[in-house]
């Protein structure tokens, strides 16, 4: 049994997945001058998203391997997908890199990650109050 619920295991995952794209973008911005580099996307929403939804089917049992099983819903077994940004055309230089829609990207993505990081403190406070006062 885990302390932690399927939301916060969600937060968790969304966390790390915010700290990577994070990274990328920033390697997007400091390769914007640099010829022939491709910008980066990178996506994981959907798949967390249907780990999610999924996450409650765990207790059907199936014999055929074409079905979901558990082992496809669990949250720690998610992975970002990241390609070239087919979004951008390409400049003279062949790079790829759009300023404007990177930090406009960084700035969502930063909100998000803020966002992230106060529904995990809301949810601790409340297990810490369970913890402390609960019990009064």
């Amino acid at each position: 049994m885990s302390l932690f619920d399927k939301t916060t295991d969600a937060l968790g995952a969304t966390l790390n997945f915010r700290l990577q794209k994070e990274n990328l973008i920033n390697s997007n911005i400091a390769n914007a001058e640099t010829p022939g580099y491709h910008a980066k996307k990178m996506d994981f929403e959907d798949q967390l998203a249907r780990a999610l939804d999924l996450d409650g089917l765990r207790h059907i049992d199936s014999n055929n391997p074409g079905h979901f099983g558990a082992d496809q819903t669990k949250i720690s077994k998610i992975t970002a997908d990241v390609y070239d940004n087919p979004d951008i055309p390409v400049n003279n230089d062949k790079n790829t890199v759009d300023l404007e829609k990177e930090m406009s990207s960084l700035a969502e993505n930063t909100i998000m990650y803020k966002a992230a990081v106060e529904l995990i403190n809301k949810k601790l406070g409340a297990v810490k109050y369970a913890l402390q006062d609960g019990g009064r």
